[in-house]
Order: structure tokens, then sequence, then C-alpha cells
């Protein structure tokens, strides 16, 4: 089955555009009540991590529309592979420490 360039370009450019209105809609992270340091930290960096992320995907959807660069869209997803990498580290951490606690004697 053949496909024509002009078909293939009119895809993209639809999913762009319907990708493009779903991180209008991107969901917010509920901020922490009180004056909690370490809260207001974890929540602080989580939403850094989410913020690469969105931005990576602008960057893809602009390479798509063809007004990005390709060195820049790779750039921008290796630093959101990277800081997926960190949050999932920081996870097993913490979740690992959690099974710790929880085997210690009382």
């Amino acid at each position: 089955m053949a496909v024509d360039f002009e078909s293939a370009i009119s895809a993209y450019r639809q999913a762009a555009s319907s990708v493009e209105s779903a991180m209008e809609n991107k969901p917010a992270v509920a901020p922490a009540s009180g004056d909690n340091s370490f809260t207001n930290m974890v929540t602080d960096s989580l939403k850094g991590a989410a913020e690469v992320g969105y931005q990576a995907e602008e960057l893809t959807l602009k390479k798509i529309s063809g007004e990005a660069d390709l060195k820049d869209v790779v750039t921008a997803v290796a630093n959101a592979e990277q800081t997926l990498e960190t949050v999932v580290a920081v996870r097993d951490k913490v979740l690992s420490a959690y099974q710790e606690i929880l085997k210690m004697p009382i």
C-alpha cells in the first residue's frame, strides 16, 4: 500500500494538533497544604520533572510541524529520559527505605 507524501504530512499535522490541544489540558499538581519544607521540596521536584517531559513533547510537536531543529528535539528528549530515570531511582530508594523501616522490630 503506497502512501503519498502529502497525505503523510497532513496526518502528522493532524496528530500534532490533537496532541497540542491535549497539552493545553495538562494535569496540575495540587499545592501542598501547610508549611512543610520537605513536602514542598518533593512537590517542586516532581513539578520540575514533569515540566521537562512537557517541554520535550512540545519540541517534538514543533519538529513534526517543521518549526524546531532535530538536534534540539533529541537533546530535550534525552534530558527528559535522564530526568525520568532519576525520578525512578529516587522512588526505588524511597520504597527500599520504607520496606527496611517496616522490617525493623518494634
